[in-house]
């Protein structure tokens, strides 16, 4: 069924208007060491530009690790942004290191602190137990550096499991739902997730941090193939962190996930994408869904469209949804106007 969208123009300047104290955009590191510094910089700008910081998202630990974090830190100093630990758990991490890379990395300047502590976050973790995660700020603590702990423990989505979510892991200081996607389901993603963890943490020292999402496809030879319905999330799902949730941080996800085709950020030429993802990336800007940090001065009448690049009868073996057209009307003044779509030129509604 194709279906056209009509979208009015919101969410502009992303932090002034969403009642969160701070945003933040989720930074795949990907990159060879030769171009870090560079790569780093100009993301640095351009997030400088828009006010939104970063996490730092580790993967592992190896011998060039220190070395990425140093990099990192003197791109964020030198512009004046902010950094936060996220420790990816899906990879298998000795508590030592972790230790390591908070404490030696402490005293930076680009280090985020939340209520004058280290903010550290996560992807996953939740089976590496309670004892892992208390004995993990117990080592900090004894070496003077006091730490936030708002993990996204990825198991937890489901609304009536929020209050398990504490009783289980006493450690925590806040949460981070990561899930900022419908699951699976033809549907708009609802408040219901965010709004029970947010009240399950709020007696708690640690903020609530909400992912927000443009989009989500990921097709890499059954590589974790998928898609969510996401044609408005972007639009729609600011105004519930904006209206509804109010959470005291929101994550972006992300700036450059180029192979689940949510990326905010340019496209950079020198990150190695394989063989499938260039083509669903390649020639597909997004740089749409970035804000400038001020409202657009309008000085002409324009339309928006976004639309599929691909036919309606096009045979896709694993994706669903719906054939869209969305459109942005951008006005000076209020006014009404046909669409005529299509090979009959059948009008669509009058908008005003």
């Amino acid at each position: 069924m194709q279906k056209f969208m009509f979208l009015s123009l919101t969410c502009v300047a992303l932090v002034r208007v969403t009642n969160a104290q701070h945003v933040f955009a989720h930074f795949m590191d990907s990159l060879s060491d030769t171009l870090r510094l560079y790569v780093l910089l100009t993301t640095s700008l351009y997030r400088h530009q828009t006010r939104i910081h970063m996490p730092k998202v580790i993967g592992r630990i190896d011998m060039t690790t220190a070395q990425n974090i140093g990099i990192d830190d003197f791109a964020a100093e030198a512009l004046g942004f902010k950094l936060f630990y996220s420790f990816d758990m899906s990879y298998t991490w000795q508590q030592s290191d972790m230790v390591s890379i908070v404490t030696n990395h402490s005293s930076s300047p680009s280090t985020f602190l939340w209520n004058n502590t280290i903010l550290v976050s996560t992807y996953s973790g939740e089976s590496y137990g309670e004892n892992f995660w208390a004995s993990f700020k117990s080592a900090l603590q004894s070496q003077g550096i006091n730490i936030t702990f708002a993990p996204a423990f990825t198991t937890y989505r489901d609304p009536s499991d929020a209050a398990s979510l504490v009783s289980t892991f006493p450690s925590i200081d806040g949460f981070f739902n990561r899930w900022s996607w419908p699951a699976d389901v033809d549907a708009n993603l609802t408040t219901a997730t965010d709004l029970a963890y947010q009240a399950a943490v709020s007696p708690l020292s640690g903020p609530y941090i909400m992912s927000v999402s443009p989009w989500q496809f990921k097709n890499l030879d059954g590589a974790g193939d998928w898609v969510e319905y996401s044609d408005t999330l972007w639009n729609y799902h600011w105004q519930q962190a904006v209206n509804d949730v109010k959470p005291d941080i929101v994550e972006i996800a992300t700036w450059n996930d180029y192979g689940e085709s949510h990326y905010i950020g340019d496209i950079n030429p020198n990150v190695y994408l394989g063989t499938q993802a260039p083509l669903y990336v390649d020639g597909f800007t997004h740089a749409a869904w970035r804000d400038t940090g001020s409202a657009p001065t309008i000085t002409k009448d324009e339309a928006v469209f976004w639309y599929r690049a691909w036919p309606k009868a096009v045979n896709c073996c694993r994706s669903a949804g719906q054939e869209a057209m969305l459109m942005v009307r951008i006005l000076c003044l209020d006014m009404s106007f046909l669409i005529l779509l299509g090979q009959d030129k059948s009008p669509w509604p009058t908008f005003s």
